[in-house]
């Protein structure tokens, strides 16, 4: 029993008393507190994770929204750019066969025009020679009938061989 009263038991009595008391001051008054905050903590932490992930998914399905609108976006202009090429491709042959149809008229009229104009230039050369051979014979008769002797002689002829007898 000496050793219970020794200076060393006496220590560890006191140090464990000391100990309890504060373990009891400690899980009266701090350690609730503590064990909220860390509790808290952790579900804050939770939670973050919790919006970490619900924002990364989100941005995904912004991603794969953005990405389908941009596909839908492309293809629509695709679309645009071969209509455009179609009614730009549709417009020049139309403007093609128009052009063809007013050169075909034209020429045609042109075709016209010249064959009336060559028909009017032999009419007018037809009567240019006919005035030209009446003037030449207009001249060979008048210098044939110079003398009165031939003009004489022809009118002579002229009778005889006339059916009025």
């Amino acid at each position: 029993m000496g050793t219970l009263l020794s200076p060393a038991f006496g220590t560890v009595f006191w140090a464990t008393l000391a100990f309890l008391a504060t373990l009891f001051i400690l899980k009266k008054f701090a350690w609730a507190p503590i064990l909220n905050a860390l509790k808290e903590r952790e579900e804050n932490i939770g939670n973050a994770l919790r919006s970490a992930d619900k924002a990364r998914e989100e941005m995904a399905n912004l991603n794969s929204e953005n990405e389908r609108l941009l596909q839908e976006a492309r293809a629509s202009r695709d679309a645009m750019l071969k209509e455009s090429r179609e009614m730009a491709d549709k417009l020049i042959s139309d403007a093609k066969a128009k052009a063809k149809a007013a050169a075909s008229v034209e020429v045609e009229s042109a075709k016209e025009a010249i064959a009336t104009e060559r028909k009017a230039a032999v009419a007018e050369l037809r009567t240019e020679v006919a005035k030209l051979s009446i003037d030449i014979a207009e001249q060979l008769v008048r210098e044939e009938l110079k003398s009165s002797d031939k003009q004489k002689t022809l009118v002579d002829k002229l009778i005889s061989e006339s059916t009025l007898n």
